[in-house]
C-alpha cells in the first residue's frame, strides 16, 4: 500500500515542488491550500502519477483546519509524512514602523497554523508508531535581520517547535526534521511585497538562487534516509548566499 504524504502550501513554491517530488515516489498525496482553482490545477496535473485528494483551508483557520483533516475518508487517514510547509511573510519594516496586521498574518499562519495542521495529525502517528514530520523553517529562523524581526521570530518559533516536536515525539517512532532554506525564487518575495513586481524581481539579481525543487529534493533525502537515520536539520543556501543577509552578487 503506498505511503501517504500531506502538504500544507502545496500550489506553489516549495509545497508543489515537494508534492510533485513525492508523486515520483508513488506516495499518495494530500495537498492543502487556500486556492481551490490552484489545488484544482495540482490535482489535475498530478493525478495521472499517483493517486491525490486535496483539502482547502488556511491553515490560520483552527476549526477549518480540525474539519478539513477530519472529513478525511478511512483510506487516506494513515498519514506517513506531513511537511508543514505553508507560511507567509509580509512586509519589511523596522519594528516601530511594522504593521500590526502583518505581524498577525505571520504569526497566525508560520506558528500557529503549523501547530494547528500537526495537531490535527500527530495523533495519528502516535498510534501507529511511526511518521515523519517535516516542518518548513527559514535561515531567518537561525539568524535575525534587520526590518525582519516578527517574520525571523515566526521561524525561529518553527526551530523550537521542531526541536521540541522531536523530544517529545521520538519516543513513539517519529521523526522531525527542520528545513531552512536561504534564498529561493518563489512567489515569497511577491508576497513580502504585496505585489510590488519590480521590487521583489530585485531580491533576486544578480546571483543564482535557490529553487523549490531544490529545497524538495532535500526533503526527499531526510524522508527516504535509511530506518536508523534521523535528519534533525538542514540549512540550504545558495552558492552566493553566506548568511541571511550576505549574498555575493555580480
Amino acid at each position: 500500500m503506498n505511503k501517504i504524504a500531506l502538504i500544507t502550501g502545496a500550489t506553489s513554491g516549495i509545497g508543489r515542488a515537494v508534492a510533485e517530488a513525492f508523486a515520483d515516489l508513488n506516495y499518495k498525496l494530500i495537498l492543502c491550500g487556500r486556492r481551490t482553482g490552484r489545488l484544482d490545477e495540482v490535482r489535475s496535473a498530478l493525478s495521472a502519477r499517483t493517486e491525490v485528494t486535496t483539502l482547502q483551508f488556511d491553515v490560520r483557520d483552527r476549526a477549518a483546519v480540525e474539519s478539513a483533516i477530519l472529513s478525511l475518508p478511512a483510506e487516506w487517514q494513515s498519514v506517513s509524512v506531513l511537511v508543514n510547509n505553508a507560511g507567509n511573510a509580509h512586509g519589511l519594516a523596522p519594528i516601530q514602523e511594522g504593521s500590526v496586521d502583518d505581524w498577525d498574518q505571520m504569526i497566525d499562519g508560520n506558528v500557529q497554523g503549523l501547530l494547528y495542521v500537526s495537531k490535527a495529525v500527530i495523533p495519528g502517528m502516535v498510534e501507529r508508531r511511526s511518521g515523519h514530520i517535516v516542518n518548513v523553517s527559514s535561515i531567518a529562523g537561525k539568524q535575525t535581520y534587520a526590518n525582519g524581526t516578527v517574520y525571523c521570530a515566526s521561524k525561529a518559533a518553527v526551530e523550537a517547535i521542531s526541536e521540541g516536536m522531536r523530544l517529545d515525539l521520538t519516543q513513539h517512532g517519529i521523526k522531525v526534521t527542520n528545513i531552512a532554506p536561504g534564498a529561493v525564487e518563489t512567489e515569497f518575495s511577491m508576497v513580502r511585497f504585496k505585489g510590488d513586481e519590480e521590487r521583489a524581481g530585485k531580491v533576486y539579481q544578480g546571483f543564482d538562487p535557490l529553487k523549490a525543487s531544490d529545497i524538495a529534493d532535500a526533503i526527499v533525502y531526510a524522508v527516504t534516509a535509511p530506518a536508523n537515520v534521523h535528519i534533525a536539520d538542514i540549512t540550504i543556501l545558495a552558492a552566493a548566499q553566506a548568511s541571511a543577509t550576505t549574498i555575493v552578487k555580480s
